[in-house]
């Protein structure tokens, strides 16, 4: 199992590359903002080719490059519905303060052959079977992706990305457009504690880390499995 990644031009947003190995199909997750030569680099270093683009949630930052990424070969997109309308409208997803930043300075398109996500549901795509747990809260579509971790440089059992629902010591906004803290800490409950401590958490911003460690030091975890019913 290969699975590689680096931290986007704006954001810090990590796009990850996963596949079976080099010289096969692989899965692009969360193509940012001025992703492409890295991600073009990263391709050819390991001799891949992208079967299709995985998206933890609609968030620009998250899904800018999506249009380039999969027109330029013919491939789809997958994002949960709850988050479909932000392909098409990014702005839809961005606080007043973001819109106004980003203004018409980006060029924005929306991916040409889009499929939604659903919770529970297994994809076998490029040899690599990969778990969708629909976890809203940072925004109402938001997914995490679990595969198979045995034999990649994490050799854990099992590979969590998370996208905006869980970061090493911190979890993701709730004040965007989509965004509700009850909601969260639901997911968090439901979807993040039941995972094994030997879980790798690869999220969309910053370092990986394991569920244990975040259990054990995550101030939003350790309140939630302290006073379960507090928040929700």
């Amino acid at each position: 199992m290969l699975v590689t990644g680096f931290p986007a031009q704006a954001f810090g947003t990590n796009c990850y590359v996963v596949a079976a190995g080099p010289g096969e199909q692989c899965l692009v997750v969360d193509p940012g903002i001025g992703v492409l030569g890295q991600l073009e680099e990263t391709l050819a270093e390991h001799r891949l080719s992208p079967a299709a683009v995985l998206l933890t949630h609609g968030h620009l930052d998250h899904t800018f490059s999506v249009a380039p990424v999969c027109g330029a070969r013919g491939i789809t997109a997958y994002v949960h519905p709850g988050d479909r309308e932000m392909l098409a409208d990014p702005a839809k997803g961005l606080s007043t303060d973001l819109t106004a930043m980003f203004g018409g300075r980006l060029p924005y398109t929306e991916p040409e052959d889009v499929a939604e996500l659903t919770d529970g549901a297994v994809l076998t795509i490029a040899g690599i079977e990969v778990t969708v747990d629909h976890a809203p809260g940072h925004t109402g579509g938001s997914v995490l992706f679990r595969l198979p971790g045995a034999g990649s440089s994490w050799d854990a059992e099992e590979l969590c990305l998370s996208g905006d629902v869980l970061f090493a010591g911190s979890i993701g906004r709730t004040d965007l457009p989509g965004g509700s803290t009850p909601t969260m800490m639901t997911s968090l409950r439901d979807k993040i504690l039941p995972l094994a401590d030997d879980t790798v958490v690869l999220p969309g911003h910053g370092p990986a880390t394991t569920i244990g460690r975040e259990r054990a030091s995550n101030p939003y975890l350790r309140d939630l499995i302290a006073a379960p019913g507090r928040f929700l």
